[in-house]
This record gives structure tokens, sequence and C-alpha cells, in this order.
């Protein structure tokens, strides 16, 4: 018996060492391979990327702008190029573009900047700003700007206004939609499913779950959405109006309007935008190649006119490694961008001890001075957005100013993160406020029931066996909506000792209602407006500082993922990228939306199960 125990542990032995060496041969000749090609192509000289001279630098902005990008797995992102795969997602960092387009005014090589767009998804007004302010700095060289599109968004328009020419294809279109803030309901859908939903939530406008226990918009949510849109497109006719040299009367907002003037140039939306003075021309690609071929001449294949793009360009200019100065006083520039979720989050998403992290990184660098929190969330998680607020109480404790600067949201946990700071700015677009919290879950009983599965069984407290499966027991829901109460007045105590106001004060104008950028700052909520120049200004002046460096605070990567980085990053370069578009229903894209829903409310991680997020933040 111990001799037929003996030989089938070696048995098994055997095979593991076989499959384990197995393993590693594979992994080694995929390292070996990747090696080989990543030697082979830092070796090769023909690659190597110039700037020709009196060449035209190709502002084309390929995916969302943002401010910091999410985090992507080298190993994802390689083989995604390698398999001819389309980023679902790109996105195009607000810092590179504005440093671009800072370079290039004063290269003597660019001679022509040209604003290709149509790849150009979301971006907040906030960050269109700052990139049309550097498009109007370049023209300051009296080099010329110039806009190609086959269509142009609403977005994409507002940057193409700028240029000293814009052009359409005569077979192109563009319009003006405005803003709007439309949802999709589903509590008819919930109700026939059988689902309980419960909802425990303080503020008349926190309308982040109307969609689970509505089927419409309610009027306070309308009211107050209508306000900061209304603002917010006030904010886009004044600049593109101001650009375009036209009337704001121009826009068209009435259909019968509009329907008129399309009748006039026989429903030929480029004719229409001519006519009404948006663009300055209708040209084919070909026309427009042959005005830059007359402008810069022809590239050295003679196929095109001499260009680079925006990726190209930044490779030049920009510094791979950028060693810091470790005497020179510094502002510190954290990023808050995403929902605001309990642990460690990596970058796309807030994470409460993550961030929290870097602000105590900033705090225990000597050479830091003062810190720049720069927030772009919609909120989330009331535990994880304290946590952060005690570590910027923390830099202050240690005698280093901080300004929280908005961007495109800075609501509910994004304003909770800020409330503390030394200084608030936001943009005049800003969607902040949302001065409220909410908890949320949902019961499945009824749904069990129809099916004839049912929950049973005993505990030794009134508290043991809560779950989705049970009826919740309205004694339970009293104690969670006391505590909900609790975060409220928690909530609205901060924002008044911080912002020096009384708790009927904030509380007239918390109750969960978004504001936009410009009225915060008549209510008291913000500061001062402006955009990440001024932060960093404010922040060295509060430190009093008159020499200094910035610097954006960055998680520590270990070793092993500063090779891979470089390692896949390399190895990019020797695949290509190809676009590849697919179409989906309607129907599809509404159950994406639901299932986008519902996938938001299940990341939130708060411990205590209490949020400060503001969903209605989103425009379409």
């Amino acid at each position: 018996m111990a001799n037929g125990t003996s030989w089938t542990k070696s048995f098994f032995t055997g095979i593991w060492s076989v499959l384990n060496f197995s393993r590693k041969l594979f992994f080694n000749i995929i390292f070996i391979v990747l090696a080989i090609g990543l030697i082979f192509v830092l070796l090769k000289d023909d690659g190597k990327i110039i700037v020709p001279n009196d060449s035209a630098l190709v502002l084309n902005l390929e995916g969302d702008v943002v401010i910091e990008k999410r985090y992507v797995d080298p190993l994802d992102k390689f083989l995604v190029q390698a398999l001819g795969q389309k980023d679902d997602n790109p996105e195009v960092l607000l810092q590179d573009v504005l440093f671009v387009l800072e370079n290039a005014k004063h290269d003597k090589r660019i001679k022509t900047l040209v604003l290709q767009l149509q790849g150009m998804g979301s971006a907040g007004m906030d960050k269109l700003h700052q990139i049309a302010t550097a498009i109007d700095s370049f023209k300051e060289s009296g080099k010329p700007v110039y806009a190609f599109g086959d269509f142009y968004s609403q977005n994409q328009y507002y940057l193409a206004s700028r240029a000293d020419k814009v052009y359409l294809n005569p077979m192109g279109a563009m319009m003006f939609e405005g803003y709007g803030r439309y949802r999709t309901y589903f509590k008819a859908a919930l109700d026939k499913l059988k689902v309980t939903t419960h909802i425990f939530k303080v503020g008349t406008y926190k309308s982040a779950i109307e969609p689970f226990i509505r089927d419409d918009m309610s009027d306070a949510a309308k009211e107050a959405n209508q306000a900061w849109l209304s603002s917010l497109w006030q904010q886009y006719k004044q600049d593109v109006a101001k650009a375009r040299n036209l009337s704001e009367e121009n826009f068209d907002e009435e259909i019968e309007t509009f329907l008129s003037k399309f009748e006039q140039v026989d429903a030929d939306f480029a004719k229409y935008a001519l006519d009404n003075g948006w663009v300055d021309g209708l040209k084919t690609r070909e026309e427009i190649r042959q005005e830059m071929l007359a402008l810069v001449g022809p590239d050295k294949d003679e196929k095109s006119f001499k260009q680079i793009n925006l990726d190209q360009y930044l490779s030049v200019i920009k510094t791979p490694f950028k060693l810091p100065n470790i005497e020179t006083d510094k502002v510190a520039i954290v990023v808050a961008k995403g929902a605001i979720l309990n642990g460690t989050q990596k970058a796309g998403d807030v994470g409460g001890d993550s961030t929290a992290e870097l602000l105590r990184k900033a705090r225990l660098d000597e050479t830091v001075k003062a810190v720049v929190l720069y927030v772009d969330s919609p909120g989330g998680s009331a535990f994880a957005s304290e946590i952060i607020r005690q570590e910027i109480e923390n830099l202050k404790v240690a005698n280093k100013p901080v300004v929280a600067l908005m961007s495109t949201y800075a609501a509910s946990g994004g304003y909770w993160i800020s409330a503390s700071a030394d200084k608030i700015i936001s943009a005049p677009s800003t969607i902040t406020g949302s001065i409220g919290i909410f908890g949320m879950f949902m019961t499945y009983e009824n749904s069990l029931d129809y099916l004839g599965i049912h929950t049973d069984g005993v505990g030794t407290t009134d508290f043991a066996g809560i779950g989705a499966t049970r009826e919740l027991d309205p004694r339970v829901g009293q104690l969670i909506q006391m505590s909900i109460n609790h975060g409220y007045k928690q909530f609205i105590g901060l924002v008044a000792e911080e912002r020096n106001m009384s708790l009927e004060a904030v509380d007239s104008i918390a109750q969960g209602r978004v504001w936009i950028g410009e009225t915060a700052l008549d209510l008291g909520l913000v500061d001062s407006l402006g955009y990440i120049d001024d932060a960093v200004e404010s922040a060295a002046t509060l430190a009093g500082l008159e020499e200094y460096d910035t610097q954006y605070v960055q998680r520590d990567m270990s070793a092993s993922e500063r090779f891979w980085k470089e390692f896949f990053g390399q190895a990019s370069m020797m695949v290509g990228e190809t676009n590849i578009q697919q179409d989906e229903s309607k129907l599809m894209g509404v159950v994406k939306h639901f299932v986008k829903q519902l996938d938001t409310v299940a990341k939130f991680n708060d411990p205590k199960g209490v949020y400060a997020h503001c969903l209605a933040c989103e425009i379409k």
C-alpha cells in the first residue's frame, strides 16, 4: 500500500514537473521573441522622427480629452496593437496638447497648424476652452491655422472656429444641437421584474437615483438641470460667435427657423453651414491637399504635403525621462479624476487610499511647498472622499497650502474633497455642487418568489440574514435613513465651516442641487474662476514662492512595472494600429446604457453604503 501511494505521488509529481517546465519554456520563448523584436526596433535608425522644415503640424486629436489617462496594462496595450484592434476608449492628454501648441508657436520648423478633429471624442468645456486659448496664442506667431473636416460635431467645431480658415467637405455636414440632459428610466422595467428598490437620500435635487424609482425626470431635477445647461450653452455660443465674428442669434435654436434656412439651400447641410458663416469654404480632400501643398510643399515621398502629427511631434519635443531638480522648490499637482471609490484604484478612478497616498507623498517631499488638487470627478464614496480630505488637512498642518482646481466635474464627493483646500478655483463651466448623499440597493424577494425560490432561517439578532433575497425590515430602512441624514449634516457642516457660511445658508444651496462654475462663484462655493496655470500660480503665491517647478505626483512603479512598461512600450512600435468601426443597434445602446448604470452602482464600495455622487452631471 505504501509503495502504491509512493508511486502515485511520484507519478503526479512528474506530471507537474513536465507541465511546469512546459509553462516556463512557453513564456521564455515569448519573451525571447519580443526581446529580439525590441532590439531590432532599437537598432533601426531609419524610423527616427524628424520635424521637416516649413511643415504643417497636424493636430489630430484621437479620443476623449482628459487630464489623466486611465491605466492600461502595457501587455494588453501591446496585444491590442499587435492584433490590429482599435482601442474602444482612446484618450488624449490635455497637458500634451497644450504643450505641443505652445512649443509649435515658437518652432521655426512649423509653418502652419492644421486642426484635424474628426477623431476627437468627448471633452469638457474647460478643456476645450484651454485648447482654444492655446490655438489663439499660436496664431499670435503669425502662422496660419486651418481646420479641415468632413463633418464637425459640436465639440469639434468649438475648436475649429478658432482657425483662420474653416473648410467643410461639400458632402459634409454640421449643426448645433445645444446641450441636453436626457436619461433612461427603468422603474417600470424593474416593477415587471418584481425588483424592490430601496432608496435613502437627503436633498430635493439629489436625482442620481431617479432612473431606478421613476419613469421620468422630476420637476426639481428639470429645474436644476435646465439652469446649468442653459448657462453652459450660453458660454458656448458666446465663445464661438466671438471667434467667428457672428451674432449669437445665428445659432438657429428653433427648428422652424432652421427648416426655413434649410429649405433655401435645398436641404444641403454643407451649403447651410457656408451661407450661415460657420465655414469659409466647401472643399474636397484633394482641394485641401493642393492648398497645403502650395503652402508647405510636398513631403519626401511626394504623396502629400509636409506634415507631422501630434504624437510624432510630441515624441520629438518631450523629454522621455525628465529628472527633477532636487534643489528647486515645487508646486505639486495631484490629479483626482473619475469616480471616487474606496481603497486603492488605478488611474481612471479616484481611490480613497491611493489618492491620499499621492497627497501624503507630496507632504513628505521636502521640495514640495504647495499642492494643487486637480479634480475631475462627479463623486462617489463618502468614506473615500473623507479619507482624501483628511490628507488635505494634514498638508495644511505641514504648512503646505492646497489649491483645489475643478475641471469639468467637481460635484458631490468631488466637492467634498475640495472643500478643505485653502482656495478653490473652478472653470466657468465646471459642474459642481450636488451637496447631498444617498444610499441605494435592490432586493429580489418578489422576483424569487415568482420563480418559486424562498429564503428562510434563524439568527441571533434582528440584523442577521439581511440580504438581497429577503424583504427589508422597515426598522433597518429607518436605521439606514438616519445614517444618511447624519452624513448630510456632516457634509453641509463641513461646507459651512470651510466656506464660512451658516448651516442654513449651505442647506439652501445644497439639497443635492448641481451648479455651474460661474454661479458657484456667486454662491460662495468657490473663490475664483480659472484654469491650471491660475491654480499653480495661486498655490505658489500662498507658499511665498517666486521661482519654482511644477510636477505631477504619480504612484511609484515597482522595478518590474517600469521594465514591462518600457518593454511593451517599445515593442508596440513594431505593430501598427488599424481603425475598426463597429456599429450597434439603438436597442443594444439602450441595453448597454442600462448595464452601465447598474455597473456604476455596482462599482460603489463605500463600507457604509453612503455615496456623494452626481450621476446627473452627464451631458447628452
